[in-house]
C-alpha cells in the first residue's frame, strides 16, 4: 500500500538573492559560465521568499535552509547580514549555510564570524579540482589542500557542518575528509552530481557513493537532479533517489528543491511530486524524515510563523 506524503516539509536546499542590488558575479547580466544546465540567463532576477512560496504552491514548506549563492567572495559576511535580514522581515530561511572561502588567509577569522550568526549552521565552498573523471589523479581538488584542511578543522570546535558540492569523480578525497574528521558533519549536496546518465556514468557515480556511505558522519541531500535539455520526470530520477536511500538510509538523506536553480528543468510540483511519488511506498515514518526530521535535525531550523502576506522587498543596506 502506498501514501503520497503531505506532511510538513523542510526544504534542505535553496537559494534567495537580487543580483540588481548585490554583486554576484556569475549572475551579472554579462556573466555566463559553464553550467551543467546550460542557458541560465532565466535565473538572474530577483528571486525572494514571496516568489519561492508561490513556486511552492501547495507543497506544505514550513521552514527552509539557505545556501550560499557565490556572493561577492570579498564580502562573505555581507551575504549572511543580508539574508539574517530577510529572515527577520519574511520569517525564512530558518537556518543558514554561509560562505566560507577555506583557501583564504582569513578563513579562520571568517568562519569564527560566520558562527557568531543566530542561524548559521553550515557553511560551503566549492572546491573545484578535475572536471571530468578522466583527470582524477591528475588534478586534485582543495579537499586535499593543506591550508584547505586547516580550515576545515575548525569547524567542529565552532560547531559547524560543512556542505560539500562536488561531482562524484571527486568523493574519494572527500572520503579522507570523512574519516580524519568524524567530529564534523559533512552534507553532500545534490547526490554527488550524477549527471552523465550513461551506464557507465551511474555506476562509476554508485561506486563512489557506496564509499562514502561507510561513514557515519555524512549525510546526503537530494536535489539538483536536472538534466540539461531535459524536463524533471520522476521516471528518469526514480531509481538515482533509491539508490541513494538504499545506500545512506533514511536517517540520512534528505529532500530539497535548489530553487530557483532547478526552475530551470522543472516546476516545484514536478520536483516535489516526483519525489513524493518515488518514496511512497516508503513506511510513513522513513518518508516524514527524509522531508522533514533530518533536516530538522540536521540544521537545526528555527521555527517561523510563516505569514504569506509579504511586505514589500527587501533592499540592501550595503
Amino acid at each position: 500500500m502506498t501514501k503520497m506524503y503531505d506532511g510538513p516539509i523542510i526544504d534542505a536546499h535553496h537559494h534567495f538573492w537580487d543580483p540588481t542590488i548585490n554583486h554576484h558575479p556569475w549572475l551579472a547580466p554579462e556573466a555566463s559560465i559553464p553550467f551543467r544546465y546550460g542557458d541560465y540567463n532565466a535565473i538572474k532576477r530577483r528571486y525572494f521568499p514571496d516568489d519561492y512560496f508561490v513556486d511552492a504552491g501547495p507543497h506544505n514548506v514550513v521552514k527552509t535552509v539557505y545556501i550560499e549563492t557565490e556572493w561577492d567572495p570579498q564580502d562573505p559576511i555581507g551575504e549572511t547580514r543580508f539574508i539574517e535580514q530577510l529572515a527577520a522581515r519574511y520569517g525564512v530561511p530558518n537556518a543558514i549555510v554561509a560562505q566560507a572561502w577555506l583557501d583564504h588567509p582569513d578563513a579562520l577569522a571568517v568562519l569564527s564570524e560566520q558562527a557568531s550568526f543566530k542561524c548559521v549552521r553550515s557553511v560551503r565552498h566549492k572546491p573545484g579540482g578535475p572536471t571530468s573523471p578522466a583527470q582524477v589523479g591528475h588534478v586534485r581538488s582543495l579537499l586535499s589542500d593543506e591550508h584547505w584542511r586547516r580550515s576545515y578543522a575548525a569547524l567542529q570546535g565552532l560547531g559547524l557542518h560543512f556542505d560539500l558540492q562536488t561531482p562524484w569523480w571527486n568523493l574519494h578525497e572527500a572520503e579522507r575528509l570523512a574519516r580524519d574528521f568524524p567530529g564534523t558533519t559533512l552534507i553532500l549536496n545534490h547526490a554527488g552530481l550524477p549527471n552523465d546518465r550513461s551506464a557507465e556514468g551511474l555506476a562509476g557515480w554508485r561506486l563512489a557513493m557506496a564509499r562514502l556511505a561507510e561513514w557515519p558522519n555524512v549525510q546526503v541531500k537530494i536535489s539538483g537532479l536536472g538534466v540539461a535539455g531535459r524536463a524533471w520526470r520522476a521516471k528518469d530520477n526514480a531509481w538515482i533517489v533509491r539508490e541513494v536511500i538504499a545506500m545512506f538510509g533514511t536517517d540520512r538523506v534528505m529532500f530539497a528543491s535548489n530553487f530557483p536553480v532547478d526552475s530551470l528543468c522543472g516546476s516545484f510540483d514536478d520536483i516535489y511530486s516526483g519525489f513524493k511519488s518515488i518514496v511512497a511506498d516508503l513506511p510513513w515514518a522513513d518518508q516524514e524524515r527524509l522531508f522533514y526530521s533530518n533536516a530538522q535535525r540536521v540544521y537545526r531550523c528555527e521555527p517561523c510563523a510563516i505569514d504569506r502576506t509579504w511586505p514589500e522587498p527587501l533592499r540592501s543596506e550595503a
